[in-house]
Parts: structure tokens; sequence; C-alpha cells
């Protein structure tokens, strides 16, 4: 064999490990940020725990307010997580960060886009059993596939997924 042989066959060695590199990096980079440093999945949804809560432009109350939220059980998304400070995304897509006192793991979810049918199953043929305008907050009890099932008020009863926000696209749960 000759040693231009072994060079083109370090080189393609060398191009491959070099193309399998990033991709092993962004493999463990992507499962790193998949649980925060609580231990928690990441992204995921809580609530807020409180009437009056603040969010803030960083992780920290020498940081300035940015919005204040005022209606408990307030659906957020926490996408980033730093000691006992929570990054968080509200429906309109604010994004800020909120101190981890003041969230709740109480699975709730807000009615969007246009008023909807509670129906007694998760089907579209499904009786409706309530109708549910935009902006109504109420306990998530269970996701399934489409379908999430709310309680709001003293109803109860199931929407396509994509009518709430609340939810993960693929999350299962009950």
């Amino acid at each position: 064999m000759s040693r231009s042989g072994d060079s083109h066959r370090l080189l393609a060695f060398l191009f491959a490990l070099g193309l399998c590199l990033p991709m092993q990096a962004g493999a463990v980079q992507a499962a790193s940020r998949s649980v925060g440093e609580s231990g928690l999945p990441i992204p995921r949804f809580v609530s807020l725990s409180s009437n009056k809560v603040n969010m803030r432009t960083g992780p920290g109350v020498r940081y300035p307010v940015a919005w204040v939220y005022r209606r408990a059980r307030l659906p957020l998304m926490v996408t980033g997580e730093y000691q006992y400070w929570r990054k968080v995304r509200d429906i309109d897509g604010a994004e800020g960060w909120i101190h981890k006192s003041l969230l709740s793991g109480r699975r709730t979810a807000i009615v969007q886009d246009g008023v909807q049918a509670l129906r007694a199953s998760p089907s579209d043929g499904a009786p409706a059993v309530a109708l549910a305008e935009p902006g109504v907050i109420g306990m998530l009890v269970a996701c399934d596939g489409a379908w999430c099932r709310l309680e709001a008020d003293e109803h109860a009863g199931w929407l396509p997924r994509p009518a709430i926000f609340g939810a993960l696209p693929n999350e299962d749960f009950d």
C-alpha cells in the first residue's frame, strides 16, 4: 500500500470523525436541555400560584419588572432554569423570569382561538357539554393524543389540544 493511500484513508477517517462529532455534541447538548437544574423536564407547564406575580427581564430581583400578572392559575411554559428562577413564556409569547415560589406545579390550561365546545368524550362527534370562551382557565386533568380534558367552573369536558395553551404537543398524562 502506498503512503498516499494511507493518507487518503486518514483524511477520510478524520472527515467522518469531524461529521460525527458535531452530531454527538448536539445530541448531548439536546439531552442536557431536557432536564433543568431542578431535575424536572424542560419545557414543562406550570401555573401562577398568586394573583399578583412579577415577571422580570432576568433571573433576580435586581432585574426590572417586564410584566405584572394578576391572574392566579394562569398557565406558563417553563423554558429554562437558573437557581431559584424559572424562565417562562405565556400564551402571547412574552418571556421572562419568575421566582419558583410564585409558581405551582398544578396543571391548568387556557382556552385560545375562539369559542370551543367541551365534549363529553374525546371525539369531534361527541355531544358538547358546555362552551368555553377564549381566556377561560381550567384545571387540566388529562391529555390523550389529540385531546385534553379540562375542568372549568362546574363543567368538564374534552377539547382538541390545539384549542388550549397548557400542554405540550406530544404530552400524554392522566
